[in-house]
């Protein structure tokens, strides 16, 4: 384990944090003002000389209680600012008190260093197993009238390039005081020409994650959602970048925000080309009301840097997110493959259409079987019963006790899928509990697929949802639970808030959903949890830190598989992304792909099966049996190796990634081509992560190669014949 130090010289007044993989330098400037000095590649000492330059900047004012000019809060680099004191830059806090001022002006106050990390109670987060894994430095900030203190949280990890940031407000004033934006980090970044570019994943229903990179130019860049949650419209992650960094070369910074609700990522260019970047709740329809003697605590960011390109600092992200922000016995355990009955059946089942459904199944060697959406209530359609968690037994004439175990008794595993936020009006938990559905009085909410949220800040409506769940998890053999939310945020309203609280009404709904998830998931540790908003709507570390794969995207085309799995893989681990063979045509592009195809792009991640197994042929069955033994044998390698992208499907025709194992000894290489042409060109990819002192054997072929001269020459793409073409290489050391 590498040596972590927090220092700080307290002649030059420069806190250092040092693990050998990065540094990170703040300074404290005259009048307690706390700056920004560096973040990036490791170094052992420094000797004060990049102390930020003076220079009078026209209009740039002073800051308050020092008359000298070239000394501005409007451009110095800062590691937190506030509405006030001559910075005209976005700003970390906007801070109101009761007399109707947001002006404040937060100074150093005092620090402490300690071992380990601290807990951030009630939010997810980054933890770690002793207290030699990390070092923290908390850096304490007071406004310098009021008595307002906030503390910076700085967590460096061992052997990891790794800092985590969030900030705590502490009101210590006898009155109570309004938080109307309070982000988790700012970091000032001097010369903007080493970090001119950002990637971020934007996207929409069933095309989420879509890969964006973008020149950073004059003016205020914003990256955020409005809609409750994560969103599929914008990911909760961003990376800065040079212009020339790629795959395998260049600087970058990944930002990665634990949080599942509404985010904001700013980036502001200022006058001088310099960059603020600041990443926190969005402060679009927030406040937090703070009372006297009370504190609040923001999510964490975790900062990821590398030298060496994309693939490095996604790679620092995978286990990262895998070994210190997953839990429980499922993290690092392999994970089942399934067949989920959803695009085979929708709501159009019985038990002995399911029973049908196990029993080839069972046949094929799949491992779990899901029952999807209409097994509760009276639910035939997506009109009714959510909030209802009990068997539709018109439905299943055996029960949700007798599907379970039939599918126990034919080998496979068995799940089942919830909506634990949702109710519909049609239902009975509407009919005895109307409150519990989030909105105005007096004023008709908005549906969403004829459904509504419940107001999962209030502790009555999370007991009343999780006494349903309990009761059935305890009658019933559960192995796997589909965590789903089909609808995004609207009329956020809460009755037990008043008016001055109601900013707080999102904020609260999701550490509601996050407390329910909590006691779930302790209590019932044996269960397998899965994560799903239409989709990738809720993809984000926050819900990583509960549940430790989510469904990637309710698009199960291969070809835009390709593109969303690419993208989706800069941020977060193999191991948290499901991915599943589906019917041809494909029921949401029309496309047809051959089961090869869809098989390859799905075994490279969680892998399993939405369609309807009665309906295929002998031979079909026979490719999804082989398939089906071919994923086992690569199922430790894909979903705990690393992964490397090697060719991005969104700048040509091919693609082409591969994993690894830890000792390098086995590899898995996937290559695709999208479209074919009369005169197709010869594609050749180089392989990487391999040991170039190995030879590998491809287990199929027996074909042998050198490490090195697969990562120095490459090889070429077999000769694709039609469109939508993919191979699977598996490489053995011998």
């Amino acid at each position: 384990m590498s040596k972590t130090n927090v220092i700080f010289h307290q002649e030059e007044k420069v806190f250092h944090l040092n693990n050998g993989k990065v540094s990170y330098l703040i300074q404290i400037e005259e009048d307690g003002v706390v700056s920004h000095l560096y973040f990036g590649k490791s170094f052992e000492s420094y000797s004060n000389h990049k102390k930020y330059p003076r220079r009078d900047r026209g209009f740039s004012g002073n800051v308050p209680g020092n008359s000298e000019r070239a000394y501005s809060k409007d451009t110095l680099p800062q590691e937190f600012s506030s509405h006030g004191s001559m910075d005209y830059r976005i700003p970390s806090s906007i801070i109101r008190r009761e007399s109707g001022s947001n002006l404040h002006d937060f100074r150093y106050f005092d620090y402490r260093i300690e071992d380990g990390k601290p807990e951030l109670k009630g939010l997810p987060q980054v933890y770690t197993e002793s207290d030699e894994e990390a070092k923290t430095l908390v850096l304490t900030l007071k406004d310098r009238d009021q008595e307002i203190y906030v503390d910076l949280i700085y967590t460096i990890y061992s052997d990891r390039p790794t800092i985590t940031r969030s900030t705590k407000v502490r009101n210590l004033t006898a009155n109570s005081i309004s938080i109307e934006k309070i982000a988790s980090m700012q970091m000032d970044l001097t010369n903007s020409g080493i970090y001119d570019e950002v990637i971020s994943l934007p996207g929409a229903h069933v095309q989420e994650r879509q890969l964006q990179r973008e020149k950073i130019n004059a003016g205020i860049k914003t990256f955020e959602s409005r809609r409750g949650t994560t969103s599929h419209q914008m990911n909760s992650f961003i990376a800065l970048v040079k212009h020339d960094t790629n795959e395998f070369s260049g600087p970058a910074i990944g930002l990665n925000f634990v949080y599942s609700g509404n985010h904001s990522f700013e980036i502001e260019k200022d006058q001088i080309d310099q960059l603020r970047v600041l990443i926190g709740i969005n402060d679009y329809n927030f406040s937090w009301q703070l009372n006297s003697g009370e504190s609040f605590q923001t999510p964490e960011v975790i900062m990821v840097y590398s030298d060496s390109g994309l693939n490095q600092m996604s790679n620092n992200y995978h286990h990262l997110l895998r070994e210190r922000v997953a839990r429980g016995i499922h993290k690092d355990r392999q994970r089942p493959i399934l067949i989920n009955n959803w695009e085979a059946t929708y709501f159009d089942f019985t038990s002995e259409k399911i029973k049908k459904i196990v029993d080839e199944a069972a046949n094929l060697g799949i491992e779990m079987f899901v029952l999807d959406d209409g097994w509760f209530g009276h639910r035939d359609n997506d009109n009714s019963s959510l909030g209802d968690w009990s068997e539709y037994k018109e439905k299943l004439s055996d029960g949700l006790k007798g599907v379970s175990d039939y599918v126990h008794q034919k080998g496979l595993k068995f799940g089942l899928w919830f909506e634990p936020e949702m109710i519909s009006i049609d239902s009975k938990l509407y009919e005895q509990h109307p409150d519990y559905l989030m909105q105005e009085p007096g004023r008709s909410p908005s549906a969403s697929r004829d459904q509504h949220l419940l107001d999962m800040g209030r502790k009555e409506v999370r007991e009343a949802v999780e006494t349903q769940i309990r009761k059935i998890f305890d009658t019933v053999n559960i192995d796997y639970v589909k965590w789903d939310m089909n609808r995004s945020m609207s009329d956020a309203y809460s009755i037990i808030l008043n008016a001055q609280n109601q900013g707080e009404t999102a904020h609260r709904y999701l550490l509601g959903v996050y407390e329910l998830l909590e006691n779930l998931t302790r209590d019932y540790p044996e269960i397998l949890w899965e994560g799903c908003s239409g989709g990738g709507g809720r993809f984000d570390t926050g819900f990583l830190y509960y549940i430790p794969q989510s469904w990637t995207s309710d698009n199960t085309d291969a070809v835009e598989r390709m593109n969303i799995q690419y993208s989706t893989s800069l941020a977060y681990p193999i191991s948290s992304m499901t991915a599943h063979v589906s019917a041809s045509p494909n029921h949401q592009t029309g496309r047809s792909t051959s089961l090869k195809t869809r098989g390859d792009v799905a075994m490279s991640g969680v892998f399993g099966y939405e369609l309807d197994l009665e309906q295929l042929s002998a031979a079909e069955k026979e490719e999804i049996a082989e398939q089906v033994q071919s994923y086992q044998k690569i199922r430790p390698l894909v979903q705990y190796g690393d992964f490397i992208r090697l060719k991005s499907p969104y700048e040509g025709n091919t693609v082409a990634w591969m994993f690894v194992s830890q000792d390098q000894k086995e590899a898995l290489l996937f290559l695709g081509r999208i479209l074919t042409n009369a005169q197709a060109v010869f594609n050749e990819v180089k392989l990487a992560g391999l040991n170039k002192e190995f030879v590998y054997e491809d287990v199929e072929t027996k074909e042998k190669y050198y490490g090195d001269e697969l990562m120095t020459i490459g090889m070429y793409y077999p000769d694709f014949y039609g469109d939508y073409q993919t191979q699977m290489i598996h490489l053995r050391k011998i």
